[in-house]
């Protein structure tokens, strides 16, 4: 297990859970835990007894308060300062980009335990996960407005499609902080729940997921629901739902899954996702993907 100094990495059972762990700065985000975050997720991808992550924040106070502006947090506040003319320069990219395309890319269903307050970065990446659930003490903001800047971590891409056009824009346009019952209204997150209850409910969510479900089916789905949804027709995903399925019905998890229901007993799906992804996959990979 990696020793991490800005998160924790921790595991119980078939779920992963990743703790942003600055306390003292409310869990601001720097360079340094992202790094940690994406090494973590390497670790939970390649390790087929993990079926779900969940992320939270060390504290009571703040899942993650935005990025830390200090010097601490990796110099410059928002981005390089070394000049650059070429807009296409690795150097351009937007970290919290980096991060969500990295949580995007996971295999392994994703559970955000938004425990506190939750601004800019903090807000943005959470967007990348399968599942938000907040306390009742949180706070979202998706501040970038009132700080000269915009959306960033593929926010423009994600958050229109989980909360719709017109509550994207008015969180975004305003910049204001908002509740957690605001979020449950606005179709941010999928639960509310009283500070202690938080962290059980997402370890009843990851558990419902792993002890009833192929692991192999849920990667595929996830990769399918997320990729296949923003296509222009739908042919694409009749292409890969018709791969998917010839595939898979002809596999080992397929003749688990009837059996287990017509023997009325819980599943014990073999398919490991490190060995038994379809061929086809990544099918994004291809050429004429598009």
């Amino acid at each position: 297990m990696r020793d991490y100094s800005q998160i924790r990495y921790e595991i119980e059972g078939p779920i992963a859970t990743i703790t942003l762990n600055r306390p003292d700065k409310l869990n601001a985000y720097t360079r340094h835990m992202a790094r940690e975050i994406a090494d973590a997720l390497d670790l939970a991808d390649a390790d087929d007894a993990v079926r779900a992550i969940i992320f939270t924040g060390a504290g009571e106070r703040a899942f993650c308060a935005g990025a830390d502006l200090t010097p601490e947090g990796g110099g410059g506040p928002f981005s390089s300062d070394a000049p650059v003319d070429d807009l296409s320069d690795d150097s351009v990219r937007d970290g919290g980009g980096r991060l969500t395309l990295r949580l995007f890319q996971c295999k392994k269903p994703l559970i955000s335990a938004c425990n506190g307050v939750a601004v800019g970065v903090g807000a943005t990446m959470q967007l990348a996960m399968d599942f938000r659930l907040a306390s009742e003490t949180a706070r979202y903001g998706f501040v970038f407005a009132r700080r000269g800047i915009v959306p960033e971590a593929c926010s423009s891409w994600f958050l229109p499609k989980i909360v719709g056009i017109s509550q994207a824009l008015e969180w975004c346009m305003t910049g204001r902080v908002f509740d957690a019952a605001e979020a449950l209204n606005g179709g941010l997150v999928r639960s509310v729940h009283a500070p202690a209850d938080l962290i059980p409910a997402a370890r009843a969510l990851a558990l419902e997921i792993a002890e009833n479900t192929s692991a192999v089916s849920v990667a595929m789905t996830r990769a399918m629901l997320w990729r296949l949804s923003p296509t222009q027709h739908p042919m694409l995903a009749h292409r890969i739902d018709s791969r998917s399925i010839f595939r898979l019905s002809k596999g080992a998890d397929a003749k688990e899954g009837i059996q287990s229901f017509l023997e009325k007993r819980p599943p014990e799906f073999p398919g490991k996702v490190s060995r038994d992804m379809p061929d086809f996959y990544p099918w994004w990979d291809e050429p004429d993907y598009e």
